[in-house]
């Protein structure tokens, strides 16, 4: 069995594991970010807790890494595991994958799968802003004339900010606050480009397809 065999099978295999586990780890950093009175006790289960689910992260990356023969070259080709890896809130960008997997199909149109894309990438939009919400509102809500006052407040920011809207109303003003809004701004841009960019693909198959099917002279 090949190198990409063998990470195939173990990708397929712990898919479901990291998805939850991914779902876990949004789910106790909002808790940890809301609930600011949190008993102690419960306080540090939730972020064992998350110390774990960072930890499976690792192991997948690495096994993955080890399966794939490619050495150092892996990080290189998989830079966008190497981000989700350091920054786990970011693991909604998985869906990247899912887009090249589809430029890559050729033939007839699937509209069955540029959906499945589409739906991905909305769901991906969905939990990245609630994650750069949290994120921005943990280092922003206490900061001296800052803007963003209430979870609320932040929310609005997120959604403004990965649809490129960009009200301006409200805006961060710290530099880790600045840093998320660069990379919210940049992961709007990259789902909407998937978006769009499955969207026209299927119609230009499908277009494609009905010239070919053309009657001569007509």
């Amino acid at each position: 069995m090949t190198d990409e065999c063998r990470q195939t099978r173990w990708e397929n295999r712990t898919e479901a594991l990291l998805a939850m586990a991914s779902l876990l780890y949004l789910t106790l950093y909002a808790v940890l970010v809301l609930a600011p009175g949190l008993p102690e006790g419960w306080r540090n289960v939730c972020l064992a807790v998350l110390c774990a689910a960072w930890a499976l992260f690792a192991v997948d990356y690495a096994v993955r890494w080890r399966l794939s023969g490619q050495g150092a070259r892996f990080v290189r080709s998989h830079w966008l595991d190497t981000v989700v890896l350091v920054l786990p809130l970011l693991r909604p960008l998985r869906v990247v994958h899912v887009y090249e997997a589809v430029q890559r199909r050729h033939g007839k149109p699937r509209l069955a799968l540029h959906a499945r894309v589409v739906a991905y990438a909305g769901l991906s939009a969905l939990l990245l802003g609630f994650a750069a919400s949290l994120a921005v509102y943990q280092h922003e809500h206490t900061a001296q004339g800052a803007t963003i006052r209430t979870f609320g407040d932040s929310v609005w920011w997120a959604a403004a900010t990965i649809s490129t809207v960009g009200y301006g109303d409200v805006a961060p003003v710290t530099p880790v606050g600045r840093l998320i809004a660069v990379g919210t701004m940049a992961c709007g841009l990259a789902l909407l480009g998937a978006v769009t960019g499955s969207f026209s693909a299927w119609l230009l198959q499908v277009f494609a397809r009905g010239d070919d099917e053309r009657p001569p002279g007509r």
